[in-house]
């Protein structure tokens, strides 16, 4: 069931989205050569709590899930698509990160994500973040009252089969209000006009992926969680959570 949300609801997610941002801000800038990954974690634990915020990724456990998801970011490094689940592993110069993460102010979820590069950025690397990120920018261009989800799709997935790069069809965007995920989901890669119609008070969380072997294909970890590619190439992830107004897109994920 899809909820449209009131103009008061999206101030109230607003107030969530903030939080979300400095709380990937902080990690981000905490992350340096011989960092460990469960310090990125700690470090986005101590903005969630100052700002009287809760995670709505800890202790998540979807269906697929063997166990509950024992952080508040999700930390993807290199290889690693999604759901990384933050660990001693120390960075290095060099290493492609991806960090996600959500929040609860009031009962009202934010959910965010982006990619950066430790140190020294390979062309390559920052490429596939640049793309990504403009596959981002032009789904949320799309997120117009009278449009439609596959609108969303096309806008992300044309951009990144345009590059070359692979896109995991099971994973995307979706809903969000009182839960982190509601309907509708978005894929990264669809038909233009198709799908549910898109009107004032849809919050969405829009999140493209993309994969630097152009292969679509991608593996899961022993922890149930870890999403990585098949061919050890590296991916990149960005996500913002946008309503759908009468006035344009609006992002309520930014600082």
């Amino acid at each position: 069931m899809v909820e449209l949300k009131t103009d008061a609801a999206l101030d109230a997610m607003r107030v969530a989205g903030r939080v979300v941002a400095d709380a990937l801000a902080a990690a981000r800038a905490a992350a340096a050569p011989g960092v460990r990954l469960l310090e990125l974690d700690e470090v986005a634990r101590a903005v969630l709590r100052e700002a009287g915020a809760e995670s709505p990724f800890l202790g998540y456990r979807p269906s697929f899930a063997p166990t509950p998801f024992p952080a508040v970011l999700c930390v993807s490094v290199n290889d690693a698509i999604v759901h990384g689940i933050p660990d001693t592993s120390r960075l290095r110069d060099g290493d492609l990160v991806s960090i996600d993460c959500g929040a609860l102010v009031d009962g009202w979820a934010g959910d965010a994500a982006l990619s950066f590069t430790v140190g020294t950025a390979r062309a390559e690397d920052q490429r596939l973040m640049d793309t990504t990120r403009q596959a981002l920018e032009a789904g949320i261009a799309a997120a117009v009252v009278g449009a439609r989800i596959g609108d969303i799709s096309h806008a992300i997935g044309s951009i990144g089969r345009a590059a070359g790069y692979g896109i995991p069809r099971d994973f995307g965007g979706h809903g969000i209000g009182r839960q982190m995920h509601e309907d509708p989901s978005v894929p990264n890669d669809g038909r233009p006009h198709r799908g549910f119609v898109l009107r004032h008070g849809l919050v969405l969380a829009i999140e493209p992926m993309f994969l630097a072997g152009g292969n679509d294909a991608y593996g899961e970890d022993g922890d149930g969680w870890t999403l990585r590619t098949t061919d050890a190439s590296r991916a990149a992830h960005f996500e913002h959570t946008v309503a759908v107004t009468n006035e344009g897109p609006r992002v309520l994920t930014t600082a």
